[in-house]
């Protein structure tokens, strides 16, 4: 099992290679899918969109919500591309850490001049 800072560094070096080549000011889908490539590339396991179950009390609900990226079944990934993180991002990404009852999540918006400043990291 990788250490999770391991990996979350990994994944932020992924994320920096996107960066990179694309610049700020596209759709966050684009970023989602470069990230992935990305991730590929380096041989990380991930998953886009993936969806999952709301629990509550105990039971399953019909409806699930999506993770943009799943990593190795360790780090959830937001993905955004927009003016500024809010914190109302911050408890979404908190929200989907408690639900799954992981541990690290991160929030990474494409949408800045160096993404050091759009990099997130969010404990559970």
């Amino acid at each position: 099992m990788e250490n999770l800072n391991v990996l979350s560094g990994k994944v932020l070096d992924c994320a920096i290679e996107v960066h990179r080549n694309l610049g700020p000011g596209l759709l966050e889908s684009i970023y989602e899918l470069c990230l992935c490539k990305e991730l590929d590339f380096k041989r990380i396991p991930n998953k886009r969109q993936t969806p999952l179950p709301i629990i509550y009390k105990g039971e399953y609900l019909k409806h699930s919500f999506r993770v943009d990226v799943f990593v190795d079944e360790k780090i959830i990934i937001e993905v955004k591309a927009i003016e500024s993180v809010l914190p109302v991002h911050k408890a979404q990404l908190l929200s989907y850490l408690r639900l799954t009852k992981m541990t690290l999540g991160l929030m990474i918006n494409f949408n800045v001049p160096k993404l050091i400043d759009g990099f997130s990291r969010i404990i559970n």
